[in-house]
């Protein structure tokens, strides 16, 4: 059984197009006027899965994820190469779970029934809001009519459905997310990705904020709304899982566990990250970010991989640390001493307990409280000094 102490061999496969460029999103997605030549890229998905394949050897699937970019341009007949091609090379069980990330407009939900018939079982819907004026500022393609349609759509033909919302918007108050909250978990959803959002350098929100054009929500009330997203999600039986991300219990994304419980998995396509074990050593690869540029240097050598690195026992603790205090599990302290050679200082952990930030479970295992989960980057900071 796949769990904690099995994270699993994921795969991950990048596209990178969007319709349009949201403001306030830094992901490697590139918006081109004429249309893309899928069986090229469909082609070169399969060549990189070789090159990767040789790399990673044998290895059976626990997760696949077509994440964006938007999935959802893609055709259902590229969707299903792409999965033939994953078959082709590793081991895919029937039944693991297969995500394609998805934006709810009207043409590409009438593809829906395509893509489940090619093997997908999960949608992930950019939903982001459920109130026209602010899918508008957050520069969304669609409205919330088209929103619940998709969302209907979705859960008539696929077994499993999540959807983000983006919070703390501007002018956001504590009463107006607290209704939209509950009016996204009445849509039936099993599991909710519930975002802040933040400004990020190089995109077109932080342009405007540094401009003085976004007054973003002060600290107080990003916290505020923190604790109320927890707090409806909990009562409404959807528990945070990891801080962003609630589900029914048995609802988890498995593939999003794979990273945050440290387990290995390829990066196919253009800006997609690696991790996995070669020759015992867990290895990073990173393929080149520009669409075009990865397929010409995958056509020539096989593969787009244009930086990477072989990571000591340090820097593996400290990965496994960051990715795993993001969970409400925690982390198996035996396997952090058994990554680094060494325990986490009692000192700090006794000093952390006490301002209220890790909890132990147990004798085995330590997760972030509600309050360390806010500051975790200074809580995973100290304890890896």
């Amino acid at each position: 059984m796949i769990g904690a102490s099995d994270p699993g061999f994921g795969v991950y496969v990048h596209w990178p197009f969007c319709a349009a460029k949201c403001p306030y999103c830094d992901f490697n997605s590139h918006v081109r006027h004429q249309p893309v030549d899928q069986p090229r890229f469909a082609a070169a998905f399969e060549r990189e899965m070789a090159t990767t394949r040789d790399r990673t050897g044998p290895r059976t699937v626990t997760s696949i994820f077509l994440g964006g970019g938007t999935p959802s341009l893609m055709r259902p007949e590229t969707v299903g190469a792409v999965l033939d091609a994953i078959a082709r090379h590793w081991t895919v069980p029937d039944g693991i779970e297969i995500t394609l990330e998805a934006n709810p407009s009207s043409v590409e939900a009438e593809r829906f029934r395509g893509y489940r018939a090619a093997g997908v079982n999960r949608v992930s819907l950019g939903v982001q809001a459920l109130n026209d004026p602010d899918l508008r500022f957050l520069g969304r393609l669609h409205n919330v009519e088209e929103a619940l349609k998709a969302i209907g759509l979705a859960r008539d033909i696929f077994p499993r459905l999540s959807f983000d919302l983006i919070y703390a918007r501007p002018g956001q108050t504590l009463d107006a997310w607290e209704s939209e909250l509950n009016e996204a978990i009445g849509y039936a959803a099993d599991h909710l990705s519930l975002y802040q959002l933040t400004i990020e350098e190089g995109t077109r929100f932080h342009a405007l904020h540094a401009a003085g054009k976004i007054a973003m929500p002060d600290m107080d009330l990003a916290a505020d709304l923190y604790d109320l997203t927890q707090a409806v999600t909990a009562a409404r039986g959807l528990p945070a899982y990891e801080i962003s991300n609630h589900a029914r219990p048995g609802a988890e994304s498995r593939h999003n566990l794979t990273y945050w419980r440290y387990g290995e998995y390829a990066g196919i396509g253009p800006g997609a990250h690696g991790r996995f074990v070669e020759h015992d050593r867990r290895v990073v690869t990173v393929t080149e970010k520009t669409p075009e540029t990865w397929l010409n240097l995958v056509e020539a050598k096989g593969h787009g991989v244009v930086d990477g690195e072989i990571l000591n026992r340090s820097e593996e603790a400290d990965e496994f640390l960051l990715m795993g205090l993001r969970l409400a599990e925690g982390i198996d302290l035996d396997r952090y001493e058994r990554l680094s050679g060494r325990e986490l200082s009692p000192e700090r952990l006794a000093i952390l307990q006490g301002e209220g930030l890790v909890a132990s479970i147990g004798n085995s295992r330590l997760r972030a409280t509600p309050a360390g989960m806010v500051v975790l980057n200074a809580v995973v900071a100290d304890l890896a000094r």
